[in-house]
């Protein structure tokens, strides 16, 4: 028996030597530092860059934007749409080694609820109203069916609850990779998980998130080969690389957004009418020549990824850029021009500021006068999250559902309605969608979402973009996702 037991392990060695002699660190560059990778907590593109391939939901987004199963490996649903029940994969661990039981999925949800938490996604999940374990799965209930309910369920990663202290700066997920070292502004390491649930994957040794500001030199660094991938590329950098055998640029329509956010409790936002000059001031089909060097579509209140939701932005009156009946509106609130605007501006990043910019000067035209507050990340999420602004400039994330953006962001009280909106009828309308089963009346009732939305709400959209996403030739496996997740990069290798 021990012989036969030596000449398996020699030939299991033989089978998986090369495989490892392969594998090699993926080098990643950034934009920016994470705040934290606290997932319940932060949830900006640095940190959800880092946090999608270290965490996983029972469910997941693919890259076709469809619900597949991921740490939950089958469920099934009760007859009245209020029960889930969710079947764990008996292979799942923490990266502390323990198995991922049941009660710490009870617990994942308990804490993204808890208010004292004030996690971004509670408001998705205020209408669970049990959580409890059933054997080895966990049965989840509504107080009300939930049309998106899978797809949102994507967000809620599952954490053991003893690490919960330190999740900020050392995270512990079940994902394919697992957290080595973070030196702050510099670079977070992640090596790969060896006992990832996924039998074979991941294919790569580890990934490196170095933090380079400066486009130009991700740019050059992905050229050299100092670096293998570069995700969220501007577009600039994307037109210089198309021509390079060495990279290849990969595209998906984007999900995230740029957006003009009003706070609707602060003159003069607080009038209907002048949000909707702010809307007629707002030329889109120039600014997408102008800040994304045409890689972009004018922004509708949903992102044209979702097909089959999104309006046409010719729906919407306001977006025919119009400065003469921008200024008369402004007029006619009583107002004196030009009405003077200070724009906080997510200054990380640098497509934000140029589309700032362009925003300034067109507004300006129109019978205001913005001055534009640039921000680093920390002080501008800091003001957003306490909804200390008259109007900001950022670049927000979509999601594969529309009440995964307008639940949150527009409901009374939504977990990240920092414009502290309020609109009865609208709240009626999503709180119908989210229940109805029936796709037709879905899309009725968030059609007429958005018109309400479009014109007079309290997010000016602006833009949806191309992501764009730079690999060297040598990087294989890997589709780019529009949610921007890098869950994908468990499929990813480095060949030879």
């Amino acid at each position: 028996m021990k012989n036969a037991a030596a000449s398996w392990l020699g030939a299991a060695l033989l089978l998986t030597t090369p495989h490892s002699a392969r594998a090699q660190v993926l080098d990643i560059a950034t934009d920016q530092s994470p705040v934290g990778l606290d997932p319940h907590v932060a949830t900006s593109f640095a940190t959800q860059l880092v946090t999608s391939t270290v965490y996983e939901g029972l469910t997941a987004i693919d890259a076709g934007l469809r619900v597949v199963p991921a740490l939950a490996q089958s469920w099934t649903v009760s007859p009245d749409g209020l029960t889930y029940r969710f079947q764990l994969r008996p292979g799942a661990r923490f990266h502390n080694g323990r198995a991922v039981m049941p009660a710490d999925v009870a617990a994942s949800i308990a804490r993204v609820r808890d208010p004292k938490t004030a996690s971004p996604y509670a408001s998705r999940f205020a209408g669970i109203t049990s959580a409890e374990p059933d054997g080895d799965a966990i049965a989840i209930t509504l107080a009300q069916p939930s049309a998106p309910f899978l797809a949102q369920l994507a967000v809620l990663v599952i954490v053991p609850p003893e690490a919960v202290a330190e999740l900020a700066r050392r995270p512990v997920g079940t994902g394919p990779f697992q957290f080595k070292e973070w030196v702050p502004d510099t670079y977070i390491a992640l090596d790969r998980n060896p006992a990832y649930w996924e039998a074979g994957l991941p294919h790569l040794a580890g990934l490196k998130f170095n933090i380079v500001p400066e486009a130009a030199t991700r740019q050059l660094g992905i050229q050299s080969g100092a670096y293998r991938m570069v995700p969220a590329l501007d577009a600039a950098s994307a037109q210089a690389l198309a021509g390079n055998t060495r990279t290849r640029v990969l595209q998906a329509q984007d999900l995230a957004y740029s957006v003009i956010g009003l706070n609707v409790t602060k003159p003069p936002f607080d009038k209907p009418e002048v949000r909707e000059a702010a809307n007629l001031a707002i030329d889109r089909a120039q600014l997408a020549e102008a800040a994304y060097f045409g890689k972009a579509q004018p922004a509708g209140p949903l992102s044209p990824a979702l097909t089959e939701w999104a309006l046409p932005v010719t729906e919407f009156p306001c977006y025919r850029p119009d400065p003469a009946r921008a200024r008369k509106l402004l007029q006619d609130a009583g107002l004196t021009l030009p009405v003077p605007v200070t724009l906080n501006v997510l200054g990380s990043l640098q497509q934000v500021v140029d589309v700032a910019q362009v925003v300034q000067a067109q507004m300006d035209k129109a019978g205001f006068a913005v001055t534009l507050n640039v921000q680093e990340q920390g002080r501008f999420i800091q003001d957003w999250r306490g909804g200390n602004f008259q109007a900001f400039a950022s670049l927000n994330s979509g999601g594969t559902d529309p009440d995964d953006y307008f639940g949150r962001s527009f409901t009374t009280g939504g977990a990240t309605n920092v414009y502290k909106y309020s609109d009865p009828a609208l709240d009626t309308l999503l709180a119908d969608a989210r229940i109805a089963q029936d796709p037709a009346a879905r899309k009725r009732l968030y059609d007429d979402a958005q018109r309400i939305l479009a014109c007079r709400g309290p997010a000016v959209h602006l833009a949806y973009g191309t992501l764009f996403t730079a690999v060297r030739a040598d990087v294989q496996g890997y589709q780019p996702n529009a949610t921007r997740s890098l869950r994908g990069l468990r499929d990813a290798s480095i060949g030879q």
